[in-house]
């Protein structure tokens, strides 16, 4: 398959051998970055408190030290799919290693909001070098289907449970260290991987990619993070003439990037890859489930610590139980594909297990650990379900040597849904806030749910503990309104699935 010392070899086999030893441990050193990468998309979820107590961001500034990370990695992503394939896979990823770890040494110490937001936007540019080439090797390392379907399973498996340990380990180090802790984790895997990732991993690339279209690469930037500011700001600032433009703006650039690759000689995104069978579906549908899993998991995480009063140690404990039930549900998934069970339909499955997930959230008080806790379960069991299905469905339909480009414009489509589920989801959740939030309660207390935390901890007893009790309820409001519009967005993509992506297994 590859040059032995995984040194030289640019093309792909051209035969579905079976992988062997070499190939899996090669998967397991894939892992670190995934794994890394994924954990740091809710890796700020429990240290926000500490951050507020310390930076005192504005509500602003919080969404954006939430956000900068994911809209960056999907901005950037499609330019570092299709510079893997042309420079190398693996070089791509050694790269991105050594930037990852400058940036976390960079988020740790931050001393300003400012700068926590810019060293998560560097974090999410050395992110994207890293997604696009460990789904990249992977593809090119397993040819034989059976064998990729297991492995791209493992892929998805710790792509959730990174999420899901990110969270876990932002709790623990909070609890005993200081917040900026929970970038330093980053640093022993990154060096781990610039060390050993030379020798085990294989190198591989289009052995005739053209030249590169950099002119696309802004054009990619401009098309995508005017669209998400806008869309992050109206839901809870309102039709603002500046928030309309921004988002015109941002189509206005996608047109654009989308006229450069369908005219260039050598498009960043080839044409031709979206309309293999099955591909553009699974974007689609990626993200949307992307959108709905991480806009609900900023609202569960946030509910466990500033509704139930948890401390952040026992609430990353307690968000570990959904996590039991994750490993089950990507190898019954394959079974039933295996089996004969149309691919649509048990997509179509996943999604309706994740609006029911849904609207177990919607139906919460301000005190029901038992029941976020299921929802959340269900949520996370339908989007494995979900992600690994789709991933190799696409990576399927695409041609190896588009390899990199491929797994960019999946990742895109899921880090895009996940950072616009945040933007939507926690906006339509920060409006319902503000709304039921009294107009005389303090100024800080009506934009987030810590800041009237903050601000009850400062009045006389009585006092400070009503604003506590109408600061939580008021969050509920929110999250039930987010679970609402969630679960409708989920049935229609479960009827979608069913529809567009039926017998595209046989």
């Amino acid at each position: 398959m590859t040059n032995p010392t995984g040194t030289n070899a640019t093309t792909p086999p051209s035969t579905n051998a079976l992988a062997g030893r070499r190939e899996w441990t090669a998967l397991g050193v894939l892992m670190l970055p995934l794994l890394l990468v994924s954990m740091d998309v809710s890796v700020l979820y429990f240290a926000l408190p500490a951050i507020g107590a310390d930076l005192a961001p504005s509500g602003t500034q919080q969404l954006w030290i939430l956000d900068i990370y994911g809209f960056v990695l999907a901005g950037l992503l499609m330019t570092m799919g299709a510079l893997g394939d042309r420079i190398g896979r693996r070089r791509l990823l050694l790269f991105g290693a050594a930037a990852f770890g400058g940036a976390s040494l960079l988020a740790a110490y931050a001393d300003s909001a400012g700068t926590l937001i810019a060293a998560r936007a560097v974090l999410g540019i050395g992110g994207a070098t890293l997604m696009p080439s460990t789904m990249a090797l992977l593809r090119t390392m397993f040819t034989d289907p059976g064998q990729r379907a297991k492995a791209i399973g493992l892929w998805s498996g710790v792509m959730t449970g990174g999420i899901a340990l990110g969270s876990v380990m932002s709790g623990i180090l909070v609890e005993h260290f200081w917040w900026g802790s929970v970038f330093l984790v980053n640093l022993p895997a990154m060096a781990l991987l610039l060390l050993i990732g030379p020798f085990l991993l294989p190198e591989s690339r289009n052995p005739s990619p053209g030249r590169f279209d950099w002119l696309s690469v802004p054009l990619s930037m401009a098309a995508v993070l005017p669209v998400i500011y806008g869309v992050k700001e109206i839901p809870s600032e309102g039709w603002h003439p500046l928030y309309v433009v921004s988002v015109t703006v941002g189509l206005l650039f996608a047109a654009l990037f989308v006229h450069r690759q369908r005219t260039t000689g050598s498009p960043l995104i080839p044409p031709a890859l979206l309309k293999g069978r099955g591909f553009s579906p699974a974007l689609v549908l990626n993200l949307v489930a992307s959108l709905a899993m991480m806009g609900s998991a900023i609202f569960t995480t946030q509910y466990l610590q500033s509704v139930l009063g948890m401390s952040p140690l026992a609430a990353a404990l307690w968000s570990l139980l959904p996590s039991v039930f994750i490993g089950a549900a990507g190898p019954l998934t394959a079974q039933l594909v295996q089996r004969g069970a149309d691919r649509g339909y048990v997509v179509a499955g996943g999604f309706a297990a994740m609006a029911a997930g849904f609207v177990l959230l919607a139906l919460i008080g301000t005190d029901s650990l038992w029941l976020v806790l299921a929802g959340a379960g269900v949520l996370a069991c339908g989007m494995v379900a979900i992600m690994s299905q789709l991933t190799d469905l696409a990576m399927t339909a695409a041609p190896v040597e588009r390899a990199g480009t491929a797994s960019s414009l999946l990742e895109t489509a899921s880090e895009f849904g996940g950072a616009l589920g945040m933007a939507v989801l926690g906006s339509i959740g920060t409006a319902v806030y503000r709304h039921e939030m009294p107009a005389t309660a303090p100024a800080g207390a009506r934009e987030t749910l810590g800041g009237a935390l903050a601000t009850a901890s400062r009045l006389p007893g009585p006092a400070g503990e009503a604003l506590t009790r109408t600061a939580r309820e008021a969050f509920t409001s929110g999250m039930h309104g987010a679970a609402i519009a969630g679960a409708v967005l989920l049935t229609l993509a479960a009827v979608g699935a069913g529809v567009t992506l039926r017998k595209l297994g046989e």
